[in-house]
């Protein structure tokens, strides 16, 4: 009698630790949904560059479509370094 007891203690125990782990990785994937695992952001802006010159190499795009585009990546690469937590000392 005492042995179902305490296999349902265990059971208890066993799923709230189920429980916790689903909240907690459900939590923490969310935030590292946002970056790609083994890809840092410079690589991206890297890759980002080098399909655009490909691009303008092969005749895809026009010298103003070029200068534009890249002209938002520079954009979009000043302003995540103005937000980043390394740069503004948080």
């Amino acid at each position: 009698m005492w042995v179902f007891g305490g296999l349902i203690i265990v059971g208890v125990l066993l799923l709230a630790g189920l429980l916790v782990w689903a909240v907690v990785t459900a939590t923490t994937r969310g935030a590292g949904a946002r970056t790609t695992p083994g890809i840092s952001p410079t690589d991206g802006r890297e890759r980002t560059r080098q399909v655009l010159d490909e691009r303008y190499a092969s005749g895809e795009m026009t010298s103003e479509e070029y200068t534009e585009r890249l002209h938002l990546v520079v954009l979009k690469l000043s302003r995540s370094r103005e937000f980043s937590p390394v740069s503004t000392g948080i």
